[in-house]
């Protein structure tokens, strides 16, 4: 498709690295999931950690919701914010809330400092895996963001009763070995573990998925304890996430089920 007539069905959109980041026109679908699918699955999320989602998307989700009372983000790329706040401004409110506490820095390193614990930690990095001439693509720049170091430095930073949610690739059809991996590695650390996904026309496949995992051995993320009505969805001027679709992102295709379950 030529450049014209994608921005003009697409609207603006952030790349990096030569991939595509996010289009104004579907940016809610991922936005919204990453942000609700937790902050909905805990009974009191006061307390918000971010990592990376420089792009102000995620932060302006989380800060919609009522029982948020801080919100912690670590985004390693200053210049990501600067670009979007000055061109795609719909993405950066968030930035402004007074709840918010904006840190530049690595993620690794800011979980080893930072002394507080958190409710609810959502991370929004880069992909672990980038396109390549190999089908199954190479180590992206976040790559780290993706190891049991890190992983083990988000459990000890979640409350007892804690959700944890994080991207984990682009979709199910082309990393399914990736997404594999790491719910057998978070399920070395949690009771509780869950594969969701969302549709994003602009990703490859028109999918991306998340892992959810949670310290509370007795929570259903698939239930949102959190169930927000229609007027309530309107209000907040939601575009993707209700509380049915919350429960039907956990739905998966026969053949990842299985896969999933395999040894």
């Amino acid at each position: 498709m030529p450049l014209l007539d994608l921005l003009e069905k697409y609207g603006r959109m952030l790349v990096l690295d030569g991939a595509i980041q996010l289009t104004e026109r579907d940016e809610a679908s991922y936005q919204e999931m990453l942000a609700f699918l937790p902050l909905n699955s805990h009974p009191n999320p006061e307390k918000v950690l971010v990592i990376g989602g420089g792009d102000g998307g995620i932060l302006r989700e989380v800060a919609k919701h009522p029982a948020v009372k801080e919100i912690v983000m670590c985004e390693i790329d200053d210049h990501v914010v600067a670009a979007c706040k000055e061109h795609i401004p719909s993405l950066a409110s968030g930035f402004s809330d007074p709840r918010v506490t904006l840190h530049f820095g690595d993620g690794m390193e800011f979980l080893g400092s930072h002394a507080g614990k958190f409710d609810v930690i959502i991370t929004d990095a880069s992909d672990p895996v980038v396109p390549d001439d190999d089908e199954a693509g190479k180590d992206g720049p976040a790559a780290t963001l993706f190891n049991d170091a890190f992983y083990a430095r988000l459990h000890e930073k979640l409350n007892p009763e804690g959700v944890l949610a994080c991207q984990v690739g682009e979709s199910m059809w082309l990393h399914k070995d990736l997404i594999k991996g790491l719910m057998k590695k978070s399920r070395e650390l949690y009771p509780v573990v869950e594969y969701a996904y969302t549709c994003t026309p602009s990703y490859p496949c028109g999918q991306i998925g998340f892992i959810l995992c949670s310290k509370n051995p007795t929570l259903n993320l698939r239930v949102p304890v959190t169930k927000w009505t229609s007027e309530e969805v309107k209000r907040l001027k939601l575009k993707y996430y209700n509380t049915d679709i919350h429960s039907a992102s956990f739905v998966l295709p026969t053949f990842m089920t299985e896969f999933l379950s395999s040894d």
